[in-house]
């Protein structure tokens, strides 16, 4: 057994400053002591994959002067979770991180019943997933070995390293009540109203999703503002509308560019980030809203091209027209939030000022999408890379 300021000094020594995950039994003593040390972050975050996706865009973040590691850490039952970010984003853009998986239901180890099945086949997931793991040291000697095999496979590969984590690997660490909390943003005491549109218009007579992101490239320099288009037509179209090296457009992974666009922002204090959400990718992941109510920086912004159906499957209506997107944003904490079908209001809402916390934007446009629309010619790990060159890391 180790403790965890053995783990984590050493780790920390090595650059992983980052942590983010879903709590575990096992994983308690971790979670305390970052929590109580101000230089390190721990983000809570709504799902696995959610974390996945956050320290991944941490790693965007990397520079050259300043090395970003992080640590994904969830129960191997949540590893299912995480598996689209793990298979799609970390893997297809090399995004390094080390993820601390704990055993539980690990054969031979009683545990409660709904790991009997995920502990057995916990091995053999990351080895399908071309995860390299080992099992999590548990003497104080064996820490930084662990951590220099994982740190050369991620600096060579570009990729995640696993460490499985069995019960009892970990001391007891106590947390102090006024660090439970510790990272979040504070909510106002009152949450500002959404801004809602005067009116709407039918939904034929609405933009195009071409016309939007057309005034999102005029009103996002290339030298201060990092955009991350989510999954499908988004990206897509905005390659074909116009290239640019701070552009990245997700590929796989549906609902994970707004996670990856708060590491990106919280670990790149510097940049504007704006992430382009769809409403089908938006509902698949509500949760991340609360994260992002809550961790959210001033330079992140969030808009929601709202079109009501999956556009790049058929066309198969999505529930958005029942969802009041706006007002989760201002319920989960942003510090503003807008719903419009007009281009004035969003080209207000790009060009205005930083608050004290994110702002959400909703825009509703029409279906549909150009004819004979190109996929983007440079492979996910060459935007990846250019986007970091772009902004100074490596």
């Amino acid at each position: 057994m180790i403790e965890a300021r053995q783990f984590v000094e050493a780790a920390r020594a090595r650059g992983f400053e980052w942590y983010a995950g879903v709590p575990c039994s096992y994983l308690t003593p971790f979670i305390n002591y970052v929590l109580q040390d101000s230089s390190l972050r721990y983000l809570s975050m709504a799902n696995e994959g959610d974390a996945v996706a956050l320290i991944a865009g941490v790693a965007l973040g990397d520079t050259p002067g300043s090395r970003r590691r992080g640590v994904a850490m969830m129960q191997n039952s949540g590893l299912g979770n995480a598996v689209s970010p793990l298979t799609s984003l970390t893997w297809t853009f090399r995004l390094p991180q080390l993820l601390i998986v704990t055993w539980r239901g690990q054969p031979g180890v009683a545990d409660e019943p709904q790991h009997a099945l995920m502990g057995p086949i916990t091995p053999a997931m990351l080895d399908t997933m071309e995860i390299p793991w080992e099992l999590f040291p548990t003497e104080a000697g064996a820490i930084g070995p662990a951590l220099d095999r994982a740190t050369a496979h991620m600096d060579e590969t570009g990729r995640p390293y696993a460490l499985v984590m069995q019960k009892g690997s970990v001391a007891a660490y106590p947390l102090e009540r006024e660090a439970a909390g510790a990272g979040a943003r504070g909510r106002a005491s009152s949450s500002p109203q959404a801004a809602l549109p005067a009116h709407r218009r039918a939904p034929e007579a609405r933009l195009s999703r071409q016309e939007a992101l057309r005034e999102v490239v005029a009103h996002t320099p290339s030298g201060s503002t990092a955009v991350l288009a989510s999954t499908g037509y988004c990206g897509r179209e905005l390659y074909a509308l116009e290239d640019r090296p701070n552009q990245l457009y997700m590929v796989g992974s549906l609902g994970c560019v707004v996670p990856l666009a708060l590491g990106l922002a919280l670990a790149r204090p510097d940049l504007r980030v704006l992430a382009l959400d769809g409403d089908g990718a938006a509902l698949m992941r509500l949760g991340a809203f609360a994260t992002v109510g809550a961790y959210g920086p001033p330079n992140l912004r969030h808009l929601l091209l709202d079109n009501g159906v999956h556009d790049s499957t058929g066309g198969q209506a999505t529930v958005s027209p029942n969802t009041s997107f706006a007002d989760i944003a201002t319920a989960c904490g942003y510090a503003s939030a807008l719903e419009t079908d007009d281009l004035g209001p969003l080209a207000a809402w790009l060009d205005a000022p930083p608050l004290d916390g994110p702002r959400f934007a909703r825009l509703l446009i029409r279906p549909g999408t150009p004819h004979d629309l190109p996929r983007p010619s440079i492979a996910p790990a060459d935007v990846a890379r250019r986007l970091m060159g772009h902004f100074g890391a490596r």
